[in-house]
């Protein structure tokens, strides 16, 4: 399963839940299906973990620490118009008047 890309193993493990979700199939078939499902749900599993690490590379600092930080989907959404959302119109942090806890 290792020549496999990850959308193609994540399209085909949906088809199968799909399947299974059905039903209406004999169990020798529901049961074939089910272990594909579960190789498949490993390779994925697998696949995520290696490009975790991968993150984690990327986020180590100087000091071979890693450094996280928490993903704001409103920043990065404004970042990928423009940035046009901030406050002092230089691609830094998003305006928000309300702060964090009023939303």
């Amino acid at each position: 399963m290792t020549n496999i890309s990850f959308e193609k193993a994540l399209a085909d493990l949906e088809q199968i839940v799909a399947k299974l979700e059905k039903g209406g199939i004999p169990l020798n078939e529901s049961l074939a299906l089910f272990e594909k499902g579960v190789k498949l749900a490993r390779f994925l599993r697998g696949e995520l973990d290696k490009a975790e690490r991968k993150v984690e590379i990327l986020l180590k600092d100087e000091k071979g620490e890693i450094r996280t930080e928490e993903f704001d989907i409103e920043r990065e959404n404004g970042e990928r118009r423009g940035g046009d959302e901030t406050a002092d119109g230089g691609g830094g942090a998003p305006v928000d008047e309300e702060g964090p806890d009023k939303k």
